[in-house]
């Protein structure tokens, strides 16, 4: 780092009562805000109650590169180039990487889109294994980018990943008994049909629907940072996801079913557990380490959940006494123990 003055403290602590897919688990968190790490352990208690924590990897671990042409002349001609040399560009590709390759991942295949105008990107689709894979997608794309530009006879523009690694998606699902949610059945379902409401005001209105994507995200990114990885990326591309429809949505959606109430999400969510920061960091491979991670899907899934939890704590306490109690309260004792 450049122009350092010292180093910014936040506060690093964990989640507890995760059960996912039948394990107990620790995620590790780093975050400013007081009321978050208590909030994700008390609905991940909820969860508990219900069976846990279900959650599973869609797919590869792929990122995508984007390499981007200008005044091609002929998309319908380059389109044909490109079919006949993919194999032999991503071979081009893949050794530019060679360790990825022997890892086990590398590149997959080459799609390309049209954007009007003589205007058009190649998609570069790599699988990045353990790692979140900024560095090796970038260096794919410059491998390949003017024998991309000499096929389709067009000017060579940017090369670069995308943020929006809609290959890469994490889903999570969880159910909350109605006697998790309240004292009584009664309470119970009548706070499951408010939580369910709240869900729906976020999937009509955007406004709302950006307020309860945040929630998700206290809980993601306090695991993504504490794990030594970009929250930056992980929020970018779960925005962009979440706006994919052309519409702002929420990512997750709440029901009230026969057994409780139902929560379900899917994002993308790229970290990794090799390279980067990793290697000087030893607050991060700590946590790593605390939470006993597998492999970049599993702190992917671990990272959902805790983000699964967050939301649920955050519209609990909006649908019974209000966001505020809780919230001004631990905000108070900091106001109180300033110098």
């Amino acid at each position: 780092m450049e122009n350092v003055l010292g180093i910014y403290a936040l506060p690093w602590g964990i989640t507890l009562n995760l059960l996912m897919n039948g394990v107990d688990r620790i995620a590790p968190m780093v975050v400013e805000e007081p009321s978050v790490i208590a909030a994700a352990s008390n609905a991940a208690k909820m969860i508990r109650a219900g069976g846990g924590f279900s959650a599973e990897s869609l797919g590869r671990p792929s990122m995508i590169a984007q390499i981007e042409l200008r005044k091609i002349p002929s998309a319908e001609r380059f389109q044909a180039r490109l079919a006949a040399e993919q194999d032999s560009l991503i071979d081009k590709a893949n050794q530019a990487t060679a360790r990825l390759k022997e890892r086990g991942g590398g590149a997959l295949r080459l799609a390309f889109r049209e954007l009007g105008d003589g205007h058009g990107v190649v998609h570069l689709v790599v699988d990045t294994c353990d790692a979140m894979g900024a560095n090796l997608v970038n260096t794919q794309a410059e491998a390949i980018g003017r024998e991309l530009a000499t096929l389709a006879e067009a000017e060579l523009g940017l090369r670069i990943l995308t943020n929006l690694c809609d290959e890469r998606l994490v889903q999570v699902k969880g159910i909350v008994p109605f006697s998790a949610l309240a004292e009584g059945i009664a309470e119970g379902q009548a706070t499951a049909e408010a939580i369910e409401s709240a869900s729906r005001f976020a999937e009509a209105d955007p406004y709302r629907a950006a307020t309860h994507n945040k929630g998700i995200m206290n809980g993601i990114d306090s695991v993504v940072i504490a794990t030594g990885n970009d929250y930056r990326a992980v929020e970018a591309g779960a925005h962009a996801y979440a706006a994919r429809s052309g519409r702002y949505a929420p990512l997750s959606i709440w029901r009230k079913v026969d057994t409780g109430l139902f929560g379900e999400m899917t994002l993308p969510l790229a970290v990794g557990t090799v390279g980067g920061t990793l290697r000087v960091h030893d607050g991060a491979a700590l946590a790593l380490r605390i939470a006993e991670v597998k492999g970049a899907a599993d702190l992917a899934a671990l990272a959902a959940c805790v983000g699964l939890a967050s939301n649920l704590a955050v519209l609990r306490a909006l649908a019974t006494e209000g966001i505020q109690r809780g919230h001004m309260a631990l905000h108070a004792r900091s106001q109180a123990i300033r110098p």
